[in-house]
């Protein structure tokens, strides 16, 4: 009994003392959090500055490549030959047999008369399958630029079938990315603001230096210090070496993802009593990042927002 409360008291110690070690401002997303366009869920290529692999990213609005869209049930039965034309003729037979047993004439005998109708309504059935192939037809053609004429395709025919209902949108196709010499100095410039903003708590700096969805994600980290009394205070942010791991245009936007081996003062203190509860204040530490910068395509270098962050190992 004595063993199993000592291996319990371990445990819920090592479960506290991440709590404890949270400091600087990329720890707060160790799993990864932001976006990378198209690239969210592929890892970024190594440099000589982060040789080790970004952690994923964990955080983030971009939708999961195949993922399930809003509206869409690939389980769900679709109009057509499911529980259309077809469901309804077996129910049709069915509800007759049932009708036929419980007026005495047996499991069939109501579907001799059923049978007389049958033809019609294959016949309705036919008539509609074939008008909307026309139709379809017709709107394919008249779309169409002069002189093409292209023929109907089932995809064309099964058009307000279901078929392929609820598919992701396709992204634009990145392309390779040509930076100036003048961008590295706006990246440099974007890692020690936003630290310090950060430390600063200052929220409106942030959303001149960040994208939308990192400023949530660092109001929502500032709101969970500030209940729990500990403020991050970080100065002295030094970049000690960079190199860009990759740069591309997705449509309207371009992105560069840069690695980042960078010295700071990072402390972190009880709010009310500035008591400090981790780190030094008088000794920097180091830290290796990949950050991702995004920007409107063709903007100046100081359009560049702070939109992932990714620690390594």
């Amino acid at each position: 009994m004595r063993r199993f409360i000592t291996v319990f008291a371990l445990v819920g110690l090592i479960a506290f003392v991440p709590g404890l070690a949270e400091a600087k401002m990329g720890d707060l997303f160790r799993g990864g959090a932001g976006s990378r366009g198209s690239r969210t869920f592929s890892a970024p290529p190594p440099t000589n500055t982060a040789p080790s692999p970004a952690a994923p990213i964990q955080r983030t609005i971009t939708p999961t490549p195949g993922a399930q869209q809003p509206g869409f049930n690939p389980g769900a039965q679709r109009p057509g030959f499911g529980r259309g034309l077809m469901g309804g003729l077996a129910g049709g037979l069915l509800g007759a047999g049932l009708f036929g047993l419980l007026t005495g004439n047996g499991f069939f005998g109501g579907i001799g008369g059923f049978f007389s109708i049958i033809g019609f309504l294959l016949q309705i059935a036919l008539l509609a399958v074939l008008a909307r192939f026309a139709y379809n037809w017709w709107q394919t053609r008249n779309l169409a630029p002069a002189g093409a004429r292209p023929r109907p395709t089932m995809a064309a025919f099964a058009g307000g079938a279901g078929f392929g209902a609820g598919a992701a949108p396709q992204r634009p196709k990145p392309e390779p990315l040509q930076l100036s010499a003048a961008d590295f100095p706006a990246f440099e410039r974007l890692l020690a603001e936003t630290q310090d903003a950060y430390g600063r708590e200052d929220v409106a700096a942030l959303s001149r230096l960040a994208t939308p969805e990192m400023v949530r994600y660092f109001n929502v980290e500032l709101g969970q210090r500030r209940q729990k009394g500990l403020v991050n205070r970080i100065s002295g942010v030094k970049l000690l070496q960079g190199d860009l791991a990759e740069a591309w245009q997705e449509g309207r936007d371009e992105y560069a993802t840069v690695a980042m081996r960078f010295a700071l003062i990072d402390v972190t203190q009880e709010r009310a009593t500035d008591r400090v509860v981790s780190g030094d204040p008088t000794q920097p530490t180091q830290s290796t990042e990949v950050w991702t910068f995004r920007r409107p395509a063709g903007s100046a270098r100081d359009a560049w927002r702070l939109s992932a962050i990714q620690p390594t190992a």
